[in-house]
């Protein structure tokens, strides 16, 4: 069975390859009701996690929980040794990851059935119980956190086929469903994707089925959990001035965030008002108030689209000439506030997929359809480079070794290797992803750090241990640097690979002694 699995923030969307069509999974709940998403929600009952619609149900019964637990994954210095806690018990983003996924699996086979490969038009080869599938990862997200989600969705029985950025499955969607709007002129789609706690948006270029993304950008923490969280404080400062307490206890304030999210969620353009208990003091908010407090939220993501929309202009200066449409998906972007300011912005071009939750999940499972024929070329949206010590170590350079819009290979490896004879005893390596290099080449924005190794260019100092740090006074990192002259050169082998990960291998050329860094 060939899936796409759009792993979101707040929910969990699945969709099937299915003969050309492509249908969204159903999950259902504890009262039987079905429900196009799993909530990316855990919790800890009678001494277990639990998942999805079972931890919404432990929660509501006063288990700690967890929601939201994929921003870990975004933040800088995350590793699979990360801790989150669940109420007492403690366990590592990869542990926890796996466990949640593990439960996506045996909810997806409940539903669809494990037998089910045939009726796919998949045949035999699908296997029983074996699903293969394309994932999601924002199109920002760094080398870790693209590492973690595969290796959590191989933990937990899936068949990991590509990781696909968001907003390029999103492309693949609109193509599917609007293939009209495309012509010789207009050939780019403008993917504006509002998840629950990430933005991202991407250029897709389209040519029939093959797909190319120019370019992308994103904000780590930007989504429909920051507009639930001003409707509630929109809320409380209503209470307070209608002379009602304030002073919320955590309890009340997650049920109030829940609640303004359950309300959110039912908004319409027709919507006037919106009803929320404020502890025990029912608060009535004015939706143009709440979109006036949400307004912010909404135009930081247009303010982070500008570098794309910067590139559209056509030869006679005006904005979008070559977009057949800008394609607003993502479960944020169900707030009638966000379709209505960008068409404000940017006129009838702006188009809401009918399916803004599950577009990312179909557009997966199109390109995991064997049948389907789309392609897409995608680029890392992340710079990768180094620090580097010069002058004997008095200062530091930078050198980039991938550009953000270095293109990530369709299939295989790309090989990037440097060789050069050092000038120091010791060599210092602090690798960095970032969105943004200066006029000097020196990232900036978002820096996230990939790794620092300490390689010994001296042979003395490679040590019997192998791993460079069996110098006789407990490291390498405590040996200053100083002028050497090397007698080998040293190589270093950079890979990426069709998922966007990168890994590295720094290798002696005399001695043979190499450090390699695999997340």
């Amino acid at each position: 069975m060939r899936l796409g699995i759009d792993f979101g923030t707040t929910r969990t969307v699945v969709a099937r390859a299915d003969r050309g069509n492509y249908p969204v999974v159903t999950f259902r709940d504890a009262d039987g009701d079905g429900h196009e998403y799993l909530p990316s929600v855990v919790a800890l009952s009678g001494g277990e996690l639990v998942h999805g619609f079972e931890a919404l149900e432990a929660a509501r019964d006063g288990a700690p929980h967890v929601r939201s637990f994929k921003r870990v994954l975004g933040e800088a210095g995350t590793t699979h040794l990360t801790r989150i806690d669940v109420g007492e018990r403690s366990v590592t983003v990869l542990d926890l990851l796996s466990d949640y996924l593990g439960a996506l699996r045996t909810a997806v086979l409940a539903s669809v059935g494990e037998d089910d490969g045939d009726a796919a038009g998949l045949g035999a080869a699908a296997g029983p119980g074996r699903l293969e599938a394309v994932v999601s990862v924002p199109a920002h997200a760094h080398t870790a956190q693209r590492y973690l989600t595969i290796e959590a969705f191989r933990r937990a029985g899936f068949d990991v086929l590509q990781l696909v950025n968001e907003p390029s499955a999103a492309g693949f969607e609109y193509t599917h469903r609007q293939p009209r709007t495309l012509s010789s002129r207009r050939t780019d789609v403008l993917v504006y994707d509002l998840g629950g706690g990430t933005f991202d948006a991407s250029l897709v270029q389209a040519d029939g089925l093959r797909h190319e993304v120019l370019d992308s950008v994103g904000v780590n923490r930007l989504g429909g959990d920051d507009i639930d969280v001003v409707l509630a404080e929109t809320a409380v400062r209503l209470a307070g001035e209608a002379g009602g307490s304030t002073e919320l206890t955590r309890a009340q304030w997650r049920r109030l965030v829940d609640d303004a999210r359950d309300a959110k969620e039912r908004l319409t353009p027709q919507t006037r008002r919106i009803v929320l208990d404020v502890g025990d003091l029912p608060v009535i908010v004015a939706a143009e108030d709440f979109y006036a407090a949400a307004t912010p939220i909404v135009e930081a993501s247009v303010t982070a689209m500008e570098p794309l929309v910067a590139r559209l202009a056509g030869e006679d200066g005006a904005p979008l000439a070559s977009v057949a449409g800008i394609y607003l998906v993502g479960g944020g972007s169900g707030l009638p506030l966000v379709p209505r300011l960008l068409r404000e912005r940017f006129g009838r071009r702006v188009h809401r997929s009918p399916y803004p939750a599950a577009a990312t999940a179909i557009g997966l499972a199109i390109a995991a359809d064997p049948d389907g024929g789309f392609t897409l070329q995608d680029r890392l949206s992340r710079g990768f480079g180094v620090f580097r010590e010069r002058d004997a170590g008095s200062g530091l350079a930078f050198d980039e070794i991938l550009s953000r819009s270095a293109r990530v290979p369709r299939e295989g490896d790309v090989t990037i290797t440097r060789r050069y004879r050092p000038a120091h005893n010791v060599g210092h390596f602090r690798y960095v992803e970032y969105t943004a290099v200066d006029d000097d080449g020196a990232p900036q924005g978002a820096l996230v750090p990939f790794a620092q190794l300490v390689f010994p260019y001296d042979p003395a100092l490679q040590g019997a241990t192998g791993d460079g740090s069996g110098a006789a006074d407990g490291g390498l990192e405590s040996i200053p640097v100083a002028p050497f002259d090397a007698e080998h050169d040293v190589e270093e082998t950079y890979t990426l690979d069709a998922d966007g990960v990168i890994r590295l291998t720094l290798t002696d050329l005399g001695t043979g002694f190499a450090r390699t860094f695999s997340l």
